[in-house]
């Protein structure tokens, strides 16, 4: 395994919609324990493809302590149920906070590092990760969807009204 660069919010690659998956394979598997490490390295919540500069639709989860690292290839929502509000950041834009409207509950398809098919839910945090990602992979940054950046003293604070 192998701690991945992390690309920031200069890079072009972050708008690009990535491509599906289609070989499930040890280059495959590759990748995403060097996600996996590269999240864990960066303490961050979630992690796509395109943030490490591959332009594929993989992305790894990590957002519920003491639980395994969702890994999700080729995913789509198929439910959302909900709305949250909150502060959100991502790993390629460092020291950049916005608050954000998620759904609270989402239900997403995908597909496992060896091709099966899989169907799993998130909420709050996770829901919230799950969209995040799901975004990067379609070119979609989360300043996009962003209502208004947040200070450090309301991040601080808790207080984003």
């Amino acid at each position: 395994m192998a701690i991945r660069n992390i690309v920031t919010e200069e890079d072009e690659i972050l708008t690009k919609p990535c491509r599906r998956v289609e070989k499930f394979d040890a280059r495959l598997h590759q990748i995403i324990d060097d996600m996996k490490e590269t999240l864990q390295a960066a303490q961050g919540a979630g992690l796509a493809a395109p943030q490490v500069g591959i332009l594929r639709q993989i992305c790894i989860i990590d957002a519920v302590e003491g639980e395994e690292p969702l890994e999700l290839i080729n995913p789509e929502i198929l439910s959302q149920k909900g709305e949250q509000s909150g502060a959100e950041g991502c790993l390629s834009f460092p020291d950049q906070w916005a608050l954000v409207n998620r759904p609270m509950q989402v239900k997403v398809r995908a597909q496992d590092r060896n091709g099966n098919w899989f169907e799993t839910a998130g909420e709050e945090l996770t829901a919230r990760c799950i969209c995040h990602e799901i975004d990067h992979l379609q070119g979609v940054v989360f300043l996009q969807k962003a209502e208004r950046m947040l200070s450090q003293e309301e991040l601080e604070s808790g207080d984003y009204t």
